[in-house]
């Protein structure tokens, strides 16, 4: 029988060999996906952003753990759909015009999957009008904006105001993040709420979903 904290200790030490196969086995021996996820593989990457935040770990092992979260992922998303399971919310995340950054979007992206929102990743340099076309295709509940140049915060803004000519601002919930932002500044821009971490952004985005 598969030692599930097997997957916890991958996801950690980013190795994505091992997380594929360990669910692999899990899910053949039986063993929910929503076991997997919440109990191992969400605990793992939250442990992976505190690491990063108190610089025992780097970009590289973000990155790798970020890959080993994703694989494990591959397997369960599958099983989650066909099983019926629906997910807390969707949401559309992306790092704003101008700027190409994508290392923390891409764990917070990695920590909402795991948490169970349907997540649509919009990449980098992205509009506000492709944010605004991702929330009405999507029907999206939250939109998640990312910044790490001071030079590009004011996009955001910018996104808030293109929901707004939308009519699409009332029925979602925006918050933000990067490097520069601050919770003054989101309350300025009129964002619903901000984190300065990827676990505070998934508890955030969670908050958000059971009060819209």
């Amino acid at each position: 029988m598969v030692e599930l904290s097997k997957l916890y200790d991958a996801i950690l030490n980013g190795d994505n060999k091992t997380a594929l196969a360990v669910t692999q086995e899990a899910i053949s021996e039986g063993t929910s996906p929503m076991d997997l996820i919440t109990g191992h593989m969400v605990p793992a990457m939250a442990e992976v952003g505190h690491r990063f935040e108190t610089e025992e770990y780097y970009v590289p092992e973000l990155l790798l753990s970020a890959r080993a979260m994703k694989a494990a992922l591959g397997v369960l998303r599958p099983l989650l759909v066909a099983s019926g399971t629906k997910p807390v919310a969707t949401i559309v995340i992306g790092t704003v015009k101008g700027d190409l950054h994508d290392i923390g979007k891409n764990l917070v992206t990695s920590m909402l999957e795991g948490g169970g929102f349907n997540v649509v990743d919009l990449g980098t340099d992205v509009t506000p009008q492709k944010f605004v076309d991702a929330v009405g295709s999507h029907s999206a509940n939250i939109v998640a904006l990312s910044s790490l140049l001071t030079v590009t915060m004011p996009m955001m803004k910018d996104t808030i105001e293109a929901l707004k000519q939308a009519s699409l601002r009332d029925r979602v919930r925006v918050i933000v993040g990067g490097a520069p932002v601050t919770r003054e500044f989101a309350e300025m821009i009129g964002a619903d709420g901000y984190s300065e971490t990827a676990t505070g952004a998934v508890a955030l985005a969670r908050q958000l979903s059971t009060t819209s």
